[in-house]
């Protein structure tokens, strides 16, 4: 029997006016009231202030959390979640493990201490093709500061840390034979060790959040392993901020779980794009916009 995946994409997704056909005033004034952002001027009109990590992460989440619901009251509903960092809060959103507006608060704080964490300048991430991730993790073990950040897919890493390490790790990893090496344009180096006091701050604000038992399971980032136990989520969230985004394994166990259709849900076919190349037999989906939903729901009729 066929089995769904919902799957959400982290910070780099955020685009103006994602999202907008899920967006009502009402949720925009009770998400004001909640963290304190004016969502209306960050979604919806022109600004800089959406690729600030503080304002980006609870835009891309609600947005997020939105479609997940506008899916479910149509009936589509998952088996299985996963969410590639930031989006890791969507897919314990969608498993029933976390309320609406704890998520986006909880989530408003990550932003902030991950954007507060490391001066701006000290730290950067740089996006690896065409090597393994052990390959990359071998050149990069020694080079102080530098890490693996995120093992997208099996040929696809991201590396994070140091800002002054980080030229000597492009150069070593292009003589090693990767294709392509580009450093990437974001405020910090996260999921690195750097992070780990963020995560420390992070779990201070979770132990105030509740967290509740889940109906559908999900997979965690830090291990890419199912997660049933509510007991479980504030510890693998503080990891996550400063530990590897193990997404192609997260893909691979969904798979081997029984998923084979993927909805990609946000403003966003990153994910979509990852997942044809960790495996090219599933169907792959994204939902943006109500003609997305409205397509799928055609499809999955069929």
């Amino acid at each position: 029997m066929s089995k769904i995946g919902f799957v959400y994409p982290g910070q780099g997704a955020q685009k103006v006016g994602m999202g907008k056909d899920f967006l009502t005033l009402e949720i925009l004034n009770k998400a004001k009231l909640a963290v304190g952002i004016d969502f209306n001027e960050i979604i919806l009109e022109e600004n800089e202030l959406i690729n600030q990590t503080k304002y980006t992460q609870p835009a891309i989440l609600l947005i997020e959390m939105l479609i997940t619901d506008e899916l479910i009251k149509s009936g589509i509903k998952p088996d299985l979640a996963a969410g590639l960092s930031l989006g890791e809060y969507g897919a314990i959103y969608a498993s029933g493990g976390i309320e609406f507006y704890d998520a986006l608060k909880a989530v408003s704080v990550r932003g902030k201490l991950m954007e507060e964490a490391v001066p701006l300048g000290v730290g950067t991430m740089a996006a690896i093709l065409g090597l393994t991730g052990d390959k990359v993790e071998k050149v990069v073990s020694e080079i102080d500061g530098i890490t693996v950040a995120n093992y997208n897919t099996d040929t696809q890493i991201i590396i994070t840390g140091k800002q002054m390490h980080m030229e000597e790790a492009i150069t070593k990893l292009k003589l090693s034979g990767a294709k392509m090496c580009k450093e990437l344009n974001v405020s910090g180096p996260f999921h690195s060790p750097m992070l780990i006091p963020a995560g420390e701050k992070l779990r201070e604000a979770l132990d105030n959040v509740d967290i509740c038992d889940m109906k559908v399971p999900y997979v965690a980032n830090v291990t890419a392993k199912i997660v049933n136990d509510k007991s479980e989520v504030r510890e693998l969230l503080e990891k996550q901020v400063s530990s590897p985004v193990r997404w192609a394994d997260s893909v691979k166990l969904m798979i081997e779980e029984g998923v084979d259709t993927f909805i990609e849900i946000g403003p966003s076919k990153t994910l979509t794009n990852m997942i044809k190349k960790i495996d090219k037999r599933v169907k792959i989906y994204n939902v943006e916009t109500r003609e997305d939903l409205e397509k799928l729901r055609g499809e999955l009729n069929a």
